[in-house]
């Protein structure tokens, strides 16, 4: 399931990590997933696709390009999703998320489509607003923690 990092263990807890294949590659030195224990960290995700474009992007013809936060948010969720899913885990393990947005003008929509996947009971949540993050199309990224015992 995770790939062995060389790390060893952390009082008897070994870490582990996971690329996931025909997912969007990391672009860095670093995994989709890593295990600590019964926690699960999913890396920064966000609406790239594997094919390196975004859902939630429309480049018109004439070169503008329209921006829709409530599709790239529904993307990095999907995505997040797969990515648990990927190590037997979901969305309802999740306990923490913290969300990146280029402008806090898109929270609302934003939080619409968060609340289509979680309510009161689901992860504690950090929303903070950022310069840029690293494609100029993305509006939204989210890191998560899961708990998976």
């Amino acid at each position: 399931m995770f790939g062995r990092t060389g790390m060893g263990d952390t009082d008897g807890k070994v870490l582990d990590a996971k690329v996931l294949e025909g997912r969007a590659r990391p672009l860095g030195a670093y995994p989709h997933v890593k295990r600590a224990g019964d926690l699960l960290f999913v890396s920064g995700t966000s609406s790239r696709r594997a094919d390196n474009s975004h859902a939630g992007v429309t480049i018109h013809p004439d070169g503008t390009v329209e921006k829709d936060i409530r599709e790239q948010t529904r993307a990095c969720i999907e995505n997040i999703r797969a990515i648990l899913r990927s190590v037997g885990a979901d969305l309802s393990d999740l306990v923490d998320l913290s969300t990146f947005l280029v402008s806090m003008d898109d929270f609302p929509g934003y939080n619409a489509v968060y609340g289509e996947y979680f309510d009161a009971t689901g992860p504690a949540r950090t929303t903070v607003a950022v310069h840029q993050l690293p494609h100029p199309n993305l509006l939204i990224e989210i890191k998560a923690i899961a708990y998976k015992p």
